[in-house]
């Protein structure tokens, strides 16, 4: 019925030779099918360009995974990624990394050292992989490595030297985590010339919490030598999030208070000890599977912690209602019409558009099972019902509840590998992540007040502490319910987006047995319900035996069955599953005995969780996560969790990262805050800081019209302004119009994540009456520029290009609207009132492109879409797309902190307004500046 993935792919695939995997993963190769796939022939399998496999378990499947050929996606590294002794005459292709523009055609006899490939090690394919499942893309940088400023020039040979430079390092911290990787350990195999990479990438690396972090007593002693040289921060919440932040935090040097309400660390995840007679159990009452072993930090935990895990074995029989089990012929029919329903529901979205946002998984799902199945037998419909209760606890959420467009938008980030349990409980990870961390138990937060002074926590009693930084890591459901009053209150937008996710639920009965009644053989079986409103009512069973050190069993409820289930007397759950228990086991002549010792969990009265886990209900997407992942009060209060990160929502590991991503936030903005008071004293000291400062001041622009923004002193009508112009691309070139490429759906996803909207910011200070100059040229952005180049004699420079007049110029606005914050905001020459600015974000299902006048779903990745921002607001801004259609292309020379010589090799296409740049220095990302 389901047989087990290794045999299957023993069958399929291939081991791949020749590609070191400190990982001790097993990287596979699909056997080649020219029919089907040309694009995976292969006659070396040692070659970059090969297909490497990467098991990516889908959110949906949390319960039961799918088969092996429909959850491992096929992963096709870029050809331009070097390899073996690789230069940049030979494995790059133009569109990404050509010469740098700087150096002329006489000059290119004489290349400089600077402009070449390095080569650290020739498996750079493998470690790109071990990168990719750390989070980083196979060519490209992410977007808080852009915005890090890792590299002066985004594209190129500096940044291809640099991902080489990052990958290596991640590489040699998985082969040893126990180990504390420092610089000076690469300094052997790192171009001298390349140092300043060198120390870009472990900086980032080391300080966002990539390498170097854990349990390890290596580990521990870097935490534990570290003095309080920072401030204090007040942690609150001792979940995952709030002790990985913590233990970060202190190794940064800050001085750290954890206040839990609890009387114990962990949070949701709890591992309940049972007991009676002679047996003595581990029960995992919260979170409990490791979703994914490929990168997962928590797994990397257990390596420090020389703690084995178990795989979670995929054969997972059904029961009927009178425990017969279910033909294995009908529950593969009803499981792939269940995966056809899940795929016309995803292509249904993509019609739908924007509408799709309004509508529920479950109405989409159930009007197709009535549709296509109307034959079906009520056995099948009662096994259709498992799927969806399956769905249900995937998402802790009532499928009724759940956003048909964007309920599985973090499937794309899914760590690959095994769904593990960690013998003995997780509380093994949560005991030793909790050492020498200060932790105040019974302490429930009831306010928190931040300013620019510091903040000040309440809990239970009226004790107050204070600080300088307070993080937040409470639940979702938490927040939610309000019992944590903020001064100020949060800002509407973020309490929109609390409003708009949501936060589901999942109960569990753990029994404690005197005997192991149920068999080694498998960790987890199902059982069928005839009533869709309690199909999720113990509809799956997981077997701890194997590492609870007992034989414990664990029955899930889920979706509408969850909630009902917080008002069940206990005596009658355990009395309707050992009647499910019976009615399986007693017709294989098989005694059911009472269990020694049943707990129950109510994680809906919970008041520390009121809830399990975080979803994306109808009307939310993910980028609410993003919303609840910013800080507030000028990074005095900050948030993490697992409901703050849009890639790894719901799971262990995502509120562990989310602490460890805070923690690097905390350190940067306060660095940076400290900087930028040096830069108000003295603004020509610092351009890198003034250009933070700058990037704050165009959040709102005095003026806006189409790909310009202006900003000025308001009360010196003669005053100077800054001008900045926006060039954005969409994408990346590295995939190729024409070649194919397996699950372009997943490769679309993935770049629109890391790279949805490029964009590079150029600079020159003018004056108000040229402002108002350029404003009123006709012929939209393409006449403006020439104007601005060629008549007014312009040179577009970057940030640090700027030089000490402008930092005047900047300080003198910051701190006019620090007296004063404008009431209007002016766009496109038009006052109007600030409140109308505010409109709503707006992420659309899928990129819909033009055709015979109809708004039609892309397919695949490449082509030549292109993204034209038509104004530089991002809030206000019109977004208009064309596909396969020409657009000018800009050539930029760079040189000398210079940017002019702009020219248009083709003429705008009717339907199209802006400005479409191709950008010599390389891809560009969101909000980038020139850093010149």
């Amino acid at each position: 019925m389901n047989p087990s993935n290794e045999t299957h792919q023993q069958q399929q695939q291939q081991i791949l030779p020749n590609v070191h995997n400190p990982l001790q993963f097993t990287i596979v190769l699909p056997h080649s099918d020219t029919n089907s796939n040309p694009s995976s022939s292969l006659s070396n399998p040692s070659n970059v360009n090969d297909l490497l496999t990467l098991g990516i378990p889908r959110k949906r499947r949390r319960g039961r995974p799918r088969d092996t050929l429909s959850s491992n996606q096929v992963y096709n590294l870029p050809p331009e990624y070097p390899n073996n002794h690789q230069t940049k005459q030979n494995s790059f292709g133009s569109n990404h990394f050509d010469r740098n523009p700087n150096i002329g055609s006489n000059q290119a006899s004489q290349v400089d050292v600077s402009d070449e490939i390095i080569v650290i090690n020739k498996e750079a394919t493998s470690e790109a992989l071990i990168a990719l499942t750390a989070g980083f893309p196979a060519d490209v940088l992410t977007e808080e490595e852009i915005d890090a400023g890792v590299v002066s020039v985004v594209g190129g040979i500096e940044q291809v030297n640099y991902i080489l430079i990052r990958n290596h390092i991640i590489t040699k911290w998985r082969e040893n985590v126990f180990n504390w990787v420092t610089k000076d350990m690469f300094l052997d195999v790192v171009p001298s010339h390349c140092s300043k990479l060198l120390d870009s990438a472990y900086n980032y690396l080391f300080s966002h919490g990539y390498i170097n972090f854990g349990v390890s007593p290596l580990i521990k002693d870097k935490l534990l030598a570290e003095t309080n040289t920072k401030g204090n921060v007040i942690v609150i919440g001792a979940g995952l999030s709030g002790l990985a932040a913590a233990r970060q935090l202190m190794t940064f040097g800050y001085k750290v208070t954890v206040l839990e309400g609890r009387k114990r660390p962990g949070g949701r995840v709890y591992t309940r000890k049972m007991e009676g007679g002679n047996k003595v159990a581990a029960a995992d009452l919260g979170g409990s599977v490791l979703t994914g072993t490929h990168g997962n930090p928590l797994g990397i935990l257990a390596r420090q912690l020389s703690y084995p895990l178990h795989k979670i074995r995929d054969k997972c029989p059904l029961y009927r209602l009178d425990g017969t089990p279910v033909d294995s012929k009908t529950d593969t029919k009803v499981e792939i019409a269940f995966n056809q329903l899940l795929d016309k529901a995803s292509k249904l979205r993509q019609l739908m558009g924007e509408v799709s946002q309004d509508v529920s998984l479950g109405a989409a799902l159930e009007t197709f099972w009535e549709v296509d199945n109307n034959s079906s037998n009520s056995e099948e419909t009662s096994l259709f019902n498992w799927h969806l209760a399956n769905l249900e606890y995937a998402n802790a959420g009532l499928l009724s509840k759940l956003s048909l467009a964007f309920w599985d938008q973090d499937d794309p980030y899914d760590m690959g590998g095994d769904h593990c349990f960690l013998p003995g409980g997780n509380w093994r990870l949560v005991h030793a992540l909790a050492e020498n961390v200060p932790i105040l138990y019974e302490k429930t937060v009831n306010s928190i007040r931040y300013s620019s002074d510091g903040v000040q926590v309440a809990v239970n009693g009226g004790q107050v502490f204070e600080g300088d930084i307070a993080l937040c890591t409470v639940p979702l459901g938490v927040l939610k319910s309000g019992s944590i009053k903020f001064t100020p209150n949060l800002p509407q937008r973020k309490l929109d987006g609390i409003k708009r996710l949501g936060f589901g639920l999942l109960n569990k009965v753990a029994m404690l047995f005197p005997n192991l009644f149920w068999g080694t053989d498998l960790d987890m079986f199902g059982h069928l319900s005839d009533n869709p409103s309690t199909r999720g009512e113990f509809f799956l069973f997981y077997s701890y035996a194997n590492v609870a050190g007992g034989p414990v069993l664990m029955a899930l409820v889920a979706g509408e069955a969850a909630h009902s289930f917080e008002s069940m007397p206990p005596t009658d759950a355990v009395t309707r599953i050992l009647q499910i228990l019976r009615g399986i086991y007693s017709p294989q002549g098989i005694e059911v005995p009472e269990p020694i010792q049943t707990v129950c969990t109510r994680w809906g009265c919970d008041p520390f969780s009121l809830g399990s886990y975080s979803n994306v209900a109808v009307g939310s997407t993910g980028d609410d996560y993003d919303i609840l992942a910013e800080s507030v009060g000028d990074g005095k209060l900050f948030f993490a969790g697992e409901a703050t990160t849009r890639r790894y929502p719901a799971t262990m590991h995502g509120a562990f990262l989310s602490g460890l991503r805070e923690a690097a936030n905390i350190y940067h903005f306060d660095t940076n805050r400290a900087l930028r008071g040096k830069i108000e004293k003295n603004p020509s000291k610092n351009a890198y800081v003034c250009g933070s400062v700058l990037a704050d001041l165009f959040r709102e622009p005095d003026l806006e019209f189409g790909s310009f923004s202006v900003i000025y002193n308001k009360k010196d009508l003669g005053s100077m302004c800054v001008l900045r112009v926006g060039f954005v691309k969409k994408g990346q070139e590295s995939w190729k119009e024409g070649q194919l490429y397996s699950n372009k759906l997943i490769f679309q996803q993935l770049q629109s994540h890391f790279n949805q909207q490029q964009e590079v910011h150029v600079y020159t200070l003018l004056s108000r009456e040229q402002v108002l100059e350029l404003r009123e040229v006709k012929g939209g952005d393409e006449m403006r520029l020439n104007y601005l180049i060629e008549k007014l004699g312009v040179k577009l420079i970057g940030r640090k290009g700027l030089g000490p007049g402008a930092d005047d110029v900047i300080s003198q606005i910051k701190a006019e609207r620090s007296k004063s914050k404008p009431a209007v905001t002016v766009k496109s020459g038009t006052l109007k009132p600030k409140s109308a600015m505010k409109q709503k974000l707006v992420r659309k299902a899928k990129i819909l492109r033009k055709n015979n006048n109809q708004l039609l779903p892309v397919e695949g990745v490449g082509g030549n879409d292109v993204e034209v921002k038509v104004g530089g607001s991002s809030v206000s801004g019109m977004t208009k797309l064309v596909v396969n259609e020409s657009i000018p292309s800009v050539n930029m020379n760079v040189g000398e902190g210079l940017i002019g010589n702009f020219s248009a090799s083709a003429s705008y296409p009717p339907n199209v307004e802006g400005l479409g740049v191709g950008v010599g220095v390389g891809a560009a990302s969101h909000g980038w500046d020139l850093d010149i």
